[in-house]
């Protein structure tokens, strides 16, 4: 599949209605290989603006990486649908992220909006609950190449001695990442062309103490697919360089 930026316009647990608007900024970068990373970052509840800048990690709802898949099945109709799967690979609820059961029923919308419907643990309540969520495409933007190219580039670390993971996706405009030692947890998410000057990388939100190479990931040029790159205490490697 081609790489991919999508934004959740809300969630709703069944049956209740659904919500003016999300309590949160959720936003997914997808590779072309299927590597994925999910940031959920609580927005501010008296003015629906999302925290922004350097946070505790209590303002992160949820944030999870690892790969994704889809097949048709048939449907409750008879008709095929869309099955999708999120295995977790690194998740801010556990360490033991691949515990965690994600998948759903993808709907295309009329408008290109996407429903997706299934049933996971509500966390204010711990039951598993049925589910729907509406996600759209962001359109992907170059960030400041001549000939107009969209770069996508995945970093990945994996140190089972040191009990340590982290995934950065950078697709286009949007690079973000997420990295467990232990118990210990970081997050960050860039975005190209939210300051004024419209043609410079800007940190929208950062939560923990670790060391994330996401500046490497916006300078594509300076690194060779399967390259290894230390970064604070750990390696990490290239695994995804495209541009289309």
């Amino acid at each position: 599949m081609a790489p991919n930026i999508s934004k959740r316009h809300y969630l709703r647990w069944l049956p209740d209605p659904i919500p003016n608007e999300d309590n949160t900024s959720t936003i997914v970068t997808t590779s072309g290989g299927n590597r994925f990373v999910d940031l959920r970052i609580f927005k501010n509840p008296s003015n629906g603006v999302v925290f922004k800048g350097v946070a505790p990690l209590s303002q992160l709802e949820w944030g999870f990486a690892g790969t994704s898949s889809s097949t048709l099945k048939p449907g409750t109709n008879g008709a095929l649908v869309t099955h999708s799967k999120w295995n977790h690979w690194i998740d801010s609820r556990t360490p033991k992220a691949e515990s965690v059961q994600d998948e759903g029923i993808m709907q295309p919308l009329p408008n290109g909006d996407t429903l997706e419907t299934g049933s996971m643990i509500n966390p204010a309540t711990g039951r598993k609950t049925a589910y729907e969520e509406k996600w759209s495409d962001v359109a992907l933007q170059s960030t400041g190449r001549k000939d107009g190219k969209v770069e996508c580039c995945v970093l990945q670390l994996h140190n089972d001695a040191e009990k340590a993971r982290g995934m950065v996706v950078r697709v286009g405009q949007i690079c973000q990442g997420i990295m467990r030692v232990g118990e210990k947890l970081t997050m960050e998410q860039w975005v190209w062309g939210e300051e004024e000057s419209k043609s410079t990388w800007a940190r929208r939100a950062r939560m923990g103490d670790l060391w994330m190479p996401c500046g490497l990931a916006m300078e594509p040029a300076k690194l060779v697919m399967g390259g290894k790159v230390t970064f604070g205490d750990y390696e990490w490697e290239v695994v995804e360089l495209t541009e289309a």
